[in-house]
Formats: C-alpha cells, structure tokens, sequence
C-alpha cells in the first residue's frame, strides 16, 4: 500500500504543468484508480442525481398540484361569475320588461291625460261659445229693444200733443196707484 500512496505523493513521477499529453501507457495511467474513482463518482453521484432528480420531480408535481388548485379556483370563479352574469341577465330582463310596461303604462296615461284636457278643452270651447252666443243675442236684443222704444217715444211724441200726454200720464199714475192699494 506504501507503493501506491507513495505513487501520488511522489513529485518525480508528475509531468511538468506546462506540457499537456496523452497517455497511451495503460500500465502507465492505472485504470485501477481509474475504474475506483468512476465506480465511486457513479455510486455517490447515482444517489445525487437522484436526489438531484427526485427533487425536481417533486417542484414539478408541486407546480402541477398547484395549477390543478388554480385551475379549479379558476372554474370555481367561472362558476360563480356565470351564475352571477345570468342572475343580472334575469335582472336586466326584469328591469327590461318592467320598464316597457312602465312606458307603456306613461303612454297611456299620457294619452288619457291628452284625452281628458281636450275633453275639457272642447268643453271650455263650447261654454264659452254658448255665453258668447248668448251675449251676442242679448246684446241683439237689448238694441233692438232700445231701437223699438226710441221709435215708440219718437212715434209717442210726434202723435201725442201735450193734452193726450197728460192723460195718458194721469192714467198710468192711476193703474200703479190700485196696483199699490192691492199690494198692501
């Protein structure tokens, strides 16, 4: 065993630094120490790859596991966002149907209203026509009744001389005295 530590210790067998060659002697470069330092890379190194390896697998089914999380929350939201849309399309239904009949219930209130003031209106137009009427005919009749009396005074006065007016007066002033009497 001395031989071979003695082999690594031994400055005299290691080339210079400055010279780089390969070595063919196969007696000369030891696969002994060659196949022992491999066969102690591939056994330690197995378990460190597949450490290496399992960890990785584990971040990878870690990463799936939480995007299989995501992904149902996601659907979940989904879920509750369409159940939520179709609640405010019910509602908007709603609110729609609500207000066509609400303008509809405006529109024929607004037209009964529009009915009803020319109702009145054409009733306002026909009082108002009638008293116009009305005034109108009085008015007729009132000059037509001062027309009739200014020509009676006009006749009276140009027929009666003042003796037959004195007696027409005294008469007239005799009818109202007995109708007074009875009265009383």
């Amino acid at each position: 065993m001395k031989n071979i530590t003695d082999s690594f210790v031994s400055a005299g067998h290691w080339p210079s630094a400055g010279s780089f060659e390969f070595n063919t002697d196969i007696l000369a470069t030891n696969p002994i120490n060659l196949s022992v330092v491999l066969g102690v890379l591939i056994f330690f190194g197995k378990g460190v790859l597949n450490d290496l390896l399992d960890k990785r697998k584990q971040r990878i089914l870690s990463t799936i596991r939480n995007s299989e999380e995501l992904r149902r929350g996601a659907i979940e939201h989904l879920e509750r966002a369409r159940v939520r849309l179709r609640k405010v399309e019910i509602e908007a239904d709603e609110y729609r149907t609500n207000g066509y009949s609400e303008i509809e219930r405006e529109k024929v209130n607004l037209i009964n209203a529009t009915c009803n003031s020319l109702e009145r209106l054409e009733n306002y137009k026909n009082e108002t026509l009638f008293f116009e009427k009305q005034r109108a005919i009085n008015q007729v009749r009132q000059q037509v009744l001062q027309q009739a009396l200014q020509r009676a005074l006009g006749t009276l006065n140009s027929c009666l001389n003042s003796e037959l007016h004195f007696r027409t007066i005294s008469a007239n002033i005799g009818i109202l005295g007995s109708v007074e009497e009875i009265t009383d």
